[in-house]
């Protein structure tokens, strides 16, 4: 399953898109929640970043700690 982890900077808490990087991954169809967010993790250059993490079903949420940053990892 093809995965993008879009990531832009934040104003307020809030995603403010005045720059974006979107960088595509793979993930097996039954890759696990851990998996994915492991995957997009790497691809957005945040291994071994401590992030929140929020499932909203079909768009999952990565806002390291201590950076202004938000990634959204969205099935294509």
């Amino acid at each position: 399953m093809e995965w993008i982890a879009e990531t832009t900077d934040t104003f307020g808490g809030q995603a403010n898109y005045s720059w974006t990087r979107r960088v595509p991954f793979e993930t097996d169809a039954t890759a696990s929640r851990l998996t994915i967010v492991r995957r997009g993790k790497a691809a957005a250059g945040l291994t071994g970043a401590r992030c929140r993490v929020t499932d909203f079903g079909s768009l999952i949420e990565l806002r390291p700690y201590g950076e202004c940053t938000v990634t959204f990892l969205t099935p294509v």
